[in-house]
């Protein structure tokens, strides 16, 4: 009984630590009141904590316990917070140095149903056919109805070689679809790069990590080093779900020679900043496409509304995702972190994109190759306002864009025909990079006629 005793006051001199994070950012009534409240509230978590142990129909420990109830505090904050155990942190820095072990798919959750933002390209997942917009609904046929996103990552990832079953609910599709995944290690390799032809690049970013930016400036510096010099460049941001926010600042700074890129502002005031770029900037003076659809969220959001707003580049396709909030991870005692919604971000223009995307300059829908059209017709991607316990907007939202094409597949640099050059039937089968294309070539000669045309000075 006593250490039974014991341990109730130390769980609640733990919670009444935590509260006392809380409490000077609420509304205080008088200071006895308030306390009373407070203790009131902590003294009935520790009762209904105390009840479930004993009484519970299956044995629970306090550990276990509090460990949901956490995650179940920060998850009712919004889709983007939670609270990461230590082996979950352990994976989520792994994670953005470059590789995990899994099937290759960003998810999140819409209705309290798991659901597809977007599959990594050339990962298991995206090679099954498992498309953004997709729903969840068992894994290894287990309902996800309620499951959080980090347990259903578990579920998800295992060791390679290994199978996983997914059980997809897709919008169009006459019943579920189920599919059986072999696990493998997915290297994240974030930029790749082609020529579409003489004098035309093609850069893919399909995430932002920690070599992002080092890998871009290779890429950019190849593709300018060519005997033809470049006179175009597309930038493509298609399915791309985020990242780290210094690695969308880095790459956007790669394009731009001054001014702010996004800026940043939350409660405290560590998390009023502004991003400004430098003088020196890797790219040309060549004009640059961006394409993007409503698989591009977060970060690459900020690089098309930088490149957007400072009339950098022209951003082609469809409505972005509309994630214009910053997570910080905060790490814990526990070595556990806790991921937090901590601010929204700004374009260069001061445009709140959260909930809403980027509208392109060029809407182009993506048109998938005559024989996949009948399949791929009915596939409908989300967004960040679709999502349960979204930030709201900070004005009215734009409509939803028309359905989000897969990501387009790369081949390997340098193994494909003609070493750097993307062959014809990979260009061709992309309607949104033929008409990038096009423009860029439109451009130039313009371009030509306008300096033809102008008068001499």
């Amino acid at each position: 009984m006593r250490s039974r005793y014991l341990k109730t006051i130390l769980l609640s001199l733990g919670l009444a630590a935590l509260l006392a994070l809380a409490l000077p950012h609420l509304p205080q009534p008088p200071a006895q009141a308030a306390g009373d409240a407070d203790y009131q509230r902590m003294r009935v978590f520790t009762e209904v904590l105390n009840e479930i142990e004993n009484k519970y129909v299956e044995k629970k420990t306090q550990e276990e316990l509090i460990t949901e109830a956490l995650k179940g505090m920060v998850s009712s904050l919004d889709p983007h917070s939670s609270y990461l155990t230590p082996e979950e942190f352990r994976d989520l820095q792994i994670e953005t140095k470059g590789s995990f072990t899994g099937v290759g798919i960003e998810i999140t959750q819409k209705d309290g149903v798991l659901t597809v933002v977007s599959p990594i390209e050339g990962t298991p997942a995206f090679k099954a056919g498992v498309q953004a917009g997709d729903r969840i609904i068992k894994i290894d046929g287990k309902l996800t109805k309620g499951m959080s996103l980090m347990d259903a990552v578990k579920l998800i990832r295992g060791p390679k070689g290994s199978k996983v079953g997914l059980t997809i609910l897709r919008e169009g599709a006459p019943k579920l679809l189920d599919f059986a995944i072999v696990r493998e290690i997915i290297p994240l390799h974030s930029v790749r790069f082609n020529l579409l032809e003489d004098g035309y690049g093609y850069i893919r970013i399909a995430s932002f990590q920690e070599d992002t930016t080092q890998d871009l400036v290779k890429a950019l510096r190849t593709l300018q080093s060519q005997k033809v010099p470049l006179k175009g460049l597309v930038l493509d941001l298609r399915n791309n779900p985020g990242g780290l926010l210094q690695e969308a600042v880095s790459v956007s700074d790669q394009f731009l020679k001054g001014g702010v890129i996004v800026s940043t502002k939350g409660r405290m005031a560590n998390q009023q900043m502004t991003y400004s770029a430098r003088k020196d900037s890797t790219a040309g003076d060549y004009p640059v496409v961006v394409l993007v659809n409503n698989g591009s969220a977060s970060a690459s959001e900020i690089v098309a509304g930088a490149l957007q707003d400072h009339k950098r580049a022209i951003v082609m396709g469809t409505a972005t995702f509309g994630k214009g909030s910053v997570q910080t991870i905060i790490p814990l005692d526990d070595k556990g972190a806790l991921r937090l919604t901590t601010a929204r971000y700004y374009t260069p223009s001061g445009r709140s994109i959260q909930a809403k995307g980027i509208e392109p300059d060029l809407v182009v829908p993506f048109e998938p190759p005559t024989k996949e059209k009948k399949e791929d017709k009915s596939a409908q991607g989300i967004r960040e306002k679709d999502l349960t316990g979204v930030l709201p907007a900070e004005e009215t939202a734009p409509p939803a864009p028309e359905a989000a094409p897969p990501a387009p597949a790369q081949d390997k640099n340098g193994e494909g025909d003609n070493k750097l050059y993307m062959t014809a039937d990979r260009i061709n089968s992309d309607n949104q990079l033929v008409r990038a294309l096009d423009l860029l070539k439109a451009w130039q000669v313009f371009s030509a006629m306008a300096a033809k045309t102008a008068p001499a000075k």
